[in-house]
């Protein structure tokens, strides 16, 4: 058996004095995508941000290359990619000012990269446009095209097909599972159901360690 990359051991959380699930044991390889599924309030967007380090577990706890997440800060950092259900850009910002300052915080990227990864989610001639003035969808592909740079091999995605046309929801599809067959690995959560998933997929309903 491969040696996972990301683990959780006998992990619970609790919100607003309200446990959500405990003894949750997640295992994460290198091609492999995990999709976190449950009713509302199960803590899918909560484990996310345990997975990413966002949130500290009630109890058990989570490891990354067999050590405790929360003595590998450095090393979380270059290996994760989190997109959040927000876009979490700046919205007086440029699409290409965006890019061009989340890259600075981890990787960054020159210029010609930057916009070759905005072409490749169909923002090609919004690259300096405030990003208030763009539609939902659009800022979203914003968020997205950081999937498209010189990423990390861990990606962690809450609802990442959020106000994305259907054209989008193929693009993105054919994105993630491409990017687990060439060894990265995907955490995420979604309503909608994929019709494109690599060989390592599985789902992880919440609803089955709730308590």
């Amino acid at each position: 058996m491969t040696s996972p990359v990301l683990q959780t051991v006998a992990l619970a959380c609790e919100r607003d004095l309200r446990l959500l699930f405990e003894n949750l044991d997640l295992r994460l390889a290198s091609g492999e995508m995990v999709q976190i599924s449950g009713p509302n309030g199960s803590g899918k967007t909560s484990l996310l941000r345990l997975l990413s380090g966002l949130m500290q577990p009630t109890a058990g706890q989570v490891l990354l290359n067999g050590q405790p997440l929360n003595e590998q800060r450095t090393e979380l950092a270059r290996n994760l990619l989190w997109i959040g259900h927000a876009a979490g850009i700046k919205d007086l910002l440029t699409p290409e000012e965006n890019l061009s300052w989340l890259c600075a915080l981890h990787q960054p990227a020159s210029m010609e990269t930057i916009w070759q990864a905005l072409a490749a989610v169909g923002l090609r001639g919004f690259e300096d446009v405030p990003c208030h003035t763009l539609s939902a969808g659009q800022q979203r592909r914003v968020a997205l095209a950081r999937l498209y740079l010189d990423s990390p091999p861990l990606w962690i995605l809450d609802e990442p097909f959020t106000a994305l046309d259907k054209q989008g929801v193929a693009q993105l599809e054919e994105h993630l599972a491409g990017h687990c067959e060439r060894g990265g690995m995907v955490v995420l959560t979604t309503h909608h159901t994929l019709s494109r998933m690599p060989a390592g997929y599985r789902d992880i309903d919440l609803g089955k360690w709730a308590v």
